[in-house]
């Protein structure tokens, strides 16, 4: 009996010593793992991916589960590029002011102090992690602990001139092991624009080789999302199933996720001369093509397409904010990045843009601003479909900060295929953001809000009805001509800035320039802390409450829109780059580019 109770004693003392071991082991892994010193060392399988049931898998040998023909494998087009549209305004024609160039400078230098300050308190307080807490001075992984700020913010060094900052981050990034992640799974859409087209951008405006290796890594990985029965990519990417060819696409994937792989898989294509990247999104956009005439509004896509049953668009809801905006902002520069030798993309967004213009576009009640006029400006909606076909469509006026992308898109795409009426419209599109700016409190357009919609004809303006206003907001205190605020936040979003610059680079116009620095001012004054920047949580309120986060798109997308408008124009021009989604341009190959220029040893290209 003694014998047995002292047994049992030291069994469970024994546990104990083995749970604090492996506590012990974990916290000791973290803290060196995850040290600025350290950074070098860390990449080592973790003990963390054994606790997930990762993997380890050399991505770039893997065998597919669902091979693809040899035979089947295309090139980006190899033809000479077309002379395709100036997409810039002639700022050579421009007479020179002095006392401008100087505000401009002031201006540049502020943003130039933004990042600066960003950089610093992510490399003091979050090196190597995914984002900086910028309230509680800690970090936090987000997208699947590779340090998606120190990839992010790649190009946005560069640019900014801050060549000491960027050649440490490469150095860190040379040490990224994509097998070492702190999760199970990891989302294709999100990797891909902000780790990949990261890398990529990175790689075209400086040309250290290891970024387009780490590239092509990554890419190696991604490309399992591929490998499944219809050869269309699963968004959920589960390390463990993508291993062995066991994903499978949702029955609803969002139009986005599945839509915005196209530049940067052709990109690499480009960059490396493999065509298995190129090939997937080729086969993604034979299935728009197909599609496009046959959704329940003739034209676009739903925002939820089935591709477990392949490629069925059968879903009723339409829109160019969360879910979809991606999707058609890459036709237009897709168009662009292979030199305008597949009209297929032409095609697909001038459709698309006709059928959003009629459907989705519409004017607001705005009260009048004392003596100004009432300002000319359009906002982007959804459109629900009551039926099989486009009989029966309801606007619903939800304005999203997302879909503010929209004016700039209009005006590229106006340019790019000459459609002078899409250029007018990009214009109003991005001065209806900025009136959503300037109505709020605090200066900050919110996330989600709802307005009141006109009902004249053929996009119209209406007057200003207050008993109509106050009936539509339900006696609420609203800004007015707002009947909803059902997302207050600002997680410092680019989306609005990110139309200013495409605006001001395709007209020249200095309107542009001010409401991007009135933006950035209000902004500012919401959201600066000691070592960065944070999110506010309700944009209605002035001051507004902070949220200890700083997303990477902030360096990546918001504050490198802003110092590109107060640059010289020729800085990243828009004739020479296309931007993909998460604000990282790539090149656009001019005649005479060779294809596989980044000499890059490729292996695993058995399909």
């Amino acid at each position: 009996m003694v014998a047995s109770s002292l047994s049992a004693v030291i069994r469970r003392r024994f546990q104990r010593l083995i749970i604090f071991a492996v506590i012990i082991l974990f916290i000791t892994f973290l803290l060196l793992n995850r040290s600025p010193q350290a950074w070098s060392n860390r990449r080592k399988w973790s003990l963390w991916n054994v606790v997930l049931g990762n993997p380890r898998v050399d991505w770039a040998n893997r065998q597919m589960r669902y091979p693809i023909a040899p035979k089947s494998l295309i090139l980006p087009p190899r033809g000479t590029p077309r002379r395709l549209p100036r997409i810039q305004h002639n700022f050579s024609k421009d007479a020179r002011d002095e006392a401008w160039e100087k505000v401009l400078a002031e201006r540049r230098e502020a943003i130039r102090d933004a990042v600066r300050k960003c950089w610093d308190g992510y490399r003091r307080y979050a090196w190597a992690y995914d984002e900086l807490k910028p309230l509680s001075y800690s970090r936090v992984d987000t997208y699947g602990g590779w340090g998606v700020t120190l990839v992010d913010s790649l190009d946005t060094l560069w640019i900014l001139d801050m060549k000491e900052e960027f050649r440490e981050a490469v150095q860190a990034v040379a040490f990224i092991d994509w097998n070492d992640s702190i999760s199970s799974s990891c989302s294709v859409f999100e990797t891909n624009i902000r780790y990949l087209g990261g890398l990529l951008s990175a790689y075209d405006l400086s040309g250290e080789q290891i970024l387009l290796r780490k590239a092509l890594e990554l890419a190696n990985m991604l490309y399992a999302a591929f490998d499944t029965p219809h050869h269309l990519p699963a968004n959920v990417f589960n390390f463990a199933k993508a291993s062995t060819g066991r994903l499978v696409p949702n029955d609803r994937e969002s139009f986005a996720s599945m839509a915005t792989l196209s530049l940067e898989f052709t990109r690499l294509s480009q960059l490396t001369g493999d065509p298995r990247f190129y090939s997937a999104i080729d086969r993604i956009k034979h299935e728009l093509s197909r599609t496009q005439g046959k959704t329940r509004l003739p034209g676009m896509w739903p925002m939820f397409v089935n591709l477990k049953r392949k490629f069925v668009v059968e879903s009723s809801t339409f829109t160019l904010g969360a879910q979809a905006d991606s999707g058609y902002e890459y036709l237009p520069k897709m168009y662009a990045l292979l030199g305008g030798l597949d009209e297929t993309y032409a095609t697909m967004h001038k459709k698309s843009m006709e059928t959003a213009r009629k459907h989705l576009l519409f004017r607001a009640m705005i009260p009048a601003n004392g003596s100004q006029p009432q300002p000319d400006v359009l906002f982007s909606g959804t459109a629900l479909v009551n039926g099989k076909d486009a009989k029966a469509i309801e606007l619903i006026p939800r304005l999203q900060h997302l879909g503010c992308f929209t004016g700039g898109h209009f005006a590229l795409g106006g340019k790019l295929f000459n459609l002078e009426e899409h250029i007018t419209i990009g214009e109003q599109l991005a001065r209806g953001c900025a009136w959503a700016y300037s109505a709020m409190p605090s200066g900050i357009m919110p996330e989600i809000s709802a307005l009141v919609p006109c009902h004249a004809a053929e996009l119209a303006q209406c007057a200003w009805d207050e008993d109509r206003w106050r009936k539509s907001s339900k006696g609420k205190n609203l800004p007015r001509g707002f009947q909803q605020i059902r997302d207050p936040r600002y997680v410092l979003r680019p989306e609005a800035i990110e139309s200013l610059f495409i605006l001001y680079r395709v007209t020249g116009k200095r309107e542009f320039q001010d409401l991007a620095w009135e933006m950035f001012e209000a902004i500012r004054r919401a959201t600066e802390v000691s070592v960065g920047f944070a999110s506010v949580e309700d944009v209605t309120v002035n001051p507004p409450v902070k949220v200890d986060e700083m997303e990477s798109f902030w360096v990546a997308e918001t504050l490198k829109y802003l110092y590109l408008i107060f640059s010289e124009p020729e800085l990243i021009s828009l004739d020479d780059w296309v931007f993909n989604t998460e604000a990282h341009p790539f090149r656009i190959p001019k005649p005479g580019d060779e294809v596989g220029r980044g000499n890059v040893t490729i292996t695993g290209r058995a399909p």
